[in-house]
């Protein structure tokens, strides 16, 4: 946080990537740029654009469907879990299911932890592997059929486009942006 407010005390824009930011984090930036209007954060939880666009594809879905679950996999040097992107995906899609009937689930005995991570009434599924990058499927199911949505990531090189196009188009947006989504219209 003290590298960002020097940025900002000093009008530089910045590039952030992280899935650390509490939302007093995300209060604290706005308030140093309330004297910086002119600067520029963007601030991203992923970088590479097929997991900001299966996340938009998965809101979209999400009240088509009786059920959805996440499952997200990574190397197992990842300290979170479960990732910041399968949060904010089970947030996006519980968002879009608001109304609607929870996931059905008959589910009656269980060990600890065995249906995942309850996020905002979306189970959400951590895996840790050797030999994996960044991965993450959202399982929709209802009567009769599945959809399956996946974005792997085989390589860090899979962020270095979204992480350019933040760092291109970061002036246009003066003050604080928080992820891709706004860059690639989509709403």
């Amino acid at each position: 946080m003290g590298n960002l407010e020097f940025l900002i005390d000093n009008g530089i824009h910045a590039v952030v990537g992280t899935t650390g930011f509490t939302a007093e984090r995300f209060q604290q930036v706005e308030s140093w740029l309330v004297a910086k209007p002119n600067t520029s954060v963007l601030i991203a939880p992923n970088f590479a654009i097929g997991a900001v666009l299966s996340m938009h594809f998965a809101k979209q879905a999400a009240r088509f469907f009786d059920s959805a679950e996440v499952i997200e996999l990574h190397h197992p040097h990842k300290a979170d879990a479960p990732s910041g992107t399968a949060a904010r995906t089970a947030k996006l899609i519980a968002e879009a299911r608001k109304g609607l009937p929870p996931n059905p689930d008959a589910t009656s005995t269980s060990l600890p932890g065995a249906r995942g991570a309850d996020v905002d009434g979306i189970p959400v599924h951590a895996v840790r592997l050797a030999g994996l990058v960044a991965h993450q499927e959202v399982l929709f199911g209802t009567e009769g059929e599945t959809l399956t949505i996946r974005h792997d990531s085989l390589d860090r090189t899979s962020f270095v486009p979204g992480v350019l196009l933040a760092v291109r188009r970061i002036a246009e947006r003066p003050g604080l942006t928080v992820g891709l989504e706004p860059l690639l219209d989509l709403h």
